[in-house]
């Protein structure tokens, strides 16, 4: 077949212009399968950085047969007792409203305001609190009447400081930290002694000593 000049000039473009939309396509594609890549790169990448972040819960404990206190830690109850002591001394009653809470105890008080009525108390699972390991106590102010308070205003013994002030510098000076330093999510009523430990050495099988108060602590 005979093709004038023009006919040929118009076949010519049109295989040119064939050629350059599969080259098109060919860069389209590559740039879809490219992206598609990273996004998966991407998304393995925060999987498995969320994997290792992840708080070791109940289910690392188990595996690793970790044997769970069941009891509040022996130096933190020595020390706590001698706060309601010292306390007492300067005119001020107080309770220990709680100490050693268990795992599933924690997991019923973690879901009050969440899936059940109450209010948000706390944001640790079980097994993510420092009274799962018998290492931390809440007090409150007991007054003459018996009734039990959180006012942290209150002051009782008339000595122009908060009662609640008072209590948890004794509590400080005996060793303890207190949840009303916390950054966010204040514990006004918690304290509680780490030993160094985080949550996590405890999640691990990590054990504070059980040493005694010393003499020269109790005296202070």
């Amino acid at each position: 077949m005979n093709l004038s000049p023009v006919s040929f000039v118009l076949v010519s473009e049109n295989l040119s212009l064939v050629g350059k939309d599969k080259a098109i396509l060919k860069r389209k594609r590559f740039r879809s399968s490219t992206f598609i890549t990273i996004l998966l790169v991407l998304i393995a990448i925060f999987m498995y950085h969320q994997f290792l972040t992840k708080p070791v819960v109940n289910q690392t404990v188990n595996k690793q047969n970790v044997k769970m206190p069941d009891r509040l830690n022996p130096v933190v109850e020595e020390r706590s007792n001698h706060l309601i002591e010292k306390a007492a001394a300067k005119g001020i009653s107080i309770v220990i409203t709680d100490g050693f809470r268990s795992v599933s105890e924690q997991n019923l008080l973690y879901e009050q305001g969440r899936t059940t009525e109450g209010n948000i108390v706390t944001n640790a699972k079980g097994g993510e609190s420092y009274h799962n390991f018998g290492l931390a106590v809440d007090f409150a102010i007991k007054l003459p009447s018996g009734e039990v308070i959180w006012d942290r205003q209150y002051d009782g013994n008339g000595n122009s400081v908060a009662d609640w002030t008072e209590v948890v510098a004794i509590a400080k000076k005996l060793g303890f930290d207190w949840g009303g330093d916390w950054k966010s999510f204040k514990d006004y009523p918690h304290l509680q002694m780490d030993f160094g430990l985080a949550i996590a050495d405890l999640q691990r099988g990590a054990r504070p000593p059980g040493q005694p108060l010393t003499a020269n602590s109790a005296s202070e």
